[in-house]
């Protein structure tokens, strides 16, 4: 990536730094029931996409950690992993346009396990301090579109009141921040800021100037 983000990485870690303020808080005030410990990895079997800002994040830090064959195999199982997700996907598409109830499927999709490709063998995140914000967040009540969710692994009870994390607007400044930076590149694609990548497509992609359409002068 030759393009400089830096501004806008600066921005994405502030929102970074509020959400793990936010669990921080969280944690201190029911220590009992956030579950969170070194080796847990139930967060890394979920099913999640990133933001343009997040993708682009992720990436710079993976290639400012790793080079050489270290790179070359994890780039290979974020293939593997990337492919089998696709399938699901592809799969998951043909069910709702045969007639399947599409919150059933999305309900289905959720219970999926696909290993994360920066798991390391073990069961440490290789790539830690840059994990996404809905890694960050896991180990404590969210809500997205109303509903509320939490790790099955806590001891928090559904239903019962706690402070909840609205990921819906997380999920805006995400969205905020990659359009700013879609602006600020000069993209031709104009809604790529609506992109949401999965961690083993932000891996292997490169995201050069042709790949983020970055209008050239003249």
């Amino acid at each position: 990536m030759a393009i400089n983000l830096r501004e806008h990485f600066v921005k994405y870690e502030a929102l970074v730094q509020m959400t793990d303020a936010v669990f921080d808080r969280i944690k201190t005030e029911f220590p009992k029931e956030v579950f969170c410990r070194e080796k847990c990895s139930d967060c890394c079997y979920a099913i999640f996409d990133l933001t343009l800002i997040e993708a682009l994040y992720l990436k710079d830090r993976f290639l400012k950690k790793f080079s050489g064959k270290a790179k070359n195999d994890l780039i290979e199982i974020a293939d593997k992993t990337d492919r089998a997700l696709a399938r699901m996907k592809r799969d998951a598409f043909m069910e709702v346009k045969a007639g399947a109830n599409e919150l059933d499927i999305v309900g289905k999709m959720s219970m999926e396990r696909v290993r994360c490709p920066l798991l390391g063998e073990n069961n440490l995140c290789l790539m830690y301090e840059s994990r996404p914000i809905t890694c960050r967040v896991y180990g404590i009540p969210t809500s997205t579109a109303g509903t509320s969710h939490i790790c099955g692994r806590t001891n928090f009870k559904q239903g019962e009141p706690y402070p909840t994390l609205n990921m819906d607007k997380i999920y805006t400044q995400l969205q905020l921040l990659s359009a700013q930076l879609v602006k600020d590149i000069r993209s031709k694609n104009i809604r790529m800021h609506e992109m949401l990548i999965p961690v083993s497509m932000a891996l292997v992609t490169d995201f050069n100037e042709d790949y983020l359409g970055v209008k050239k002068d003249g």
